[in-house]
């Protein structure tokens, strides 16, 4: 097989969770484009039912489905139709994420324990399912979306002149850095049934709602002078879904313009 086969998701069944945001829209796009039917899940389905539309309308096979994260039943409904409709999933992409408890770390313990349901609890219960099912075929893939927070700590000169929050909550940090350890332990138990787990950390994506000011001191605080845009991800996406990757797994890849090489 050449490189450019071993590239290829021709024949290969996605599921991306939360694919309609800043990351998951072009995770979406590389998956289907390199040839995978790809589902896309979340609670919003009448957003991804827009954006599975535009995906159809540029010939890619992407269909939108329920997803609360929340619900256990929920997610192995989910695992259930996919099963149903494509006999098999082979690339499971954890990329959905709920923001609550984000600003501060004063916040009341129920806040704290609603973000860690969706975060971390059901990031293992999503998993597990998918998992058993690759297991079975002995093969499969799964990428999770962490992000270079996990990895660092707050860098308070970005937030300098900006009228931003320099304090964000401990709870994004705590849930992505145990994402990447997650991703360890999830692709030690998985390995010798064939299924590779990693983690892909991004870097901060610009957005024209950015003061200028934050823009340019995060830019300068990587080793490309950039921050994150519309297609960095596809490239690494679809390494790690594909059997270009077939000798990686535990691994955590930082697509961040070198901020965290620093």
């Amino acid at each position: 097989m050449n490189v450019v086969q071993m590239l290829s998701l021709s024949g290969k069944t996605a599921l991306v969770t939360g694919g309609a945001g800043l990351y998951g829209r072009q995770i979406v796009e590389a998956l289907a484009e390199a040839g995978a039917e790809t589902y896309v899940a979340s609670r919003n389905l009448e957003q991804l039912e827009k954006f599975a539309a535009e995906c159809r309308n540029k010939e890619l096979n992407v269909n939108a489905l329920q997803l609360d994260l929340a619900d256990g039943e929920s997610i192995a409904a989910l695992k259930n139709e996919i099963i149903r409709r494509s006999g098999k999933c082979d690339i499971l992409v954890n990329n959905a994420v709920t923001r609550s408890a984000c600003n501060g770390w004063d916040n009341p313990l129920e806040e704290f324990d609603a973000s860690l349901h969706v975060n971390a609890s059901a990031l293992f219960r999503i998993t597990w399912h998918f998992g058993e099912e690759m297991k079975k075929r002995r093969s499969g893939s799964i990428v999770n979306i962490g992000s270079m927070m996990g990895m660092v700590g707050i860098e308070l000169a970005n937030y300098a002149g900006t009228g931003m929050q320099s304090n964000p909550s401990p709870i994004y940090f705590y849930e992505k850095g145990g994402m990447i350890n997650f991703t360890r332990w999830a692709a030690s138990l998985l390995g010798r049934s064939g299924v590779r787990v990693n983690c892909v950390s991004p870097g901060g994506f610009k957005t024209p709602d950015l003061p200028e000011a934050f823009v340019n001191q995060y830019s300068a605080r990587t080793q490309l002078g950039r921050m994150a845009n519309e297609s960095d991800l596809k490239g690494v996406m679809v390494f790690l879904a594909s059997d270009a990757s077939a000798y990686v797994t535990g691994a955590n890849i930082p697509v961040d313009g070198g901020y965290t090489a620093k």
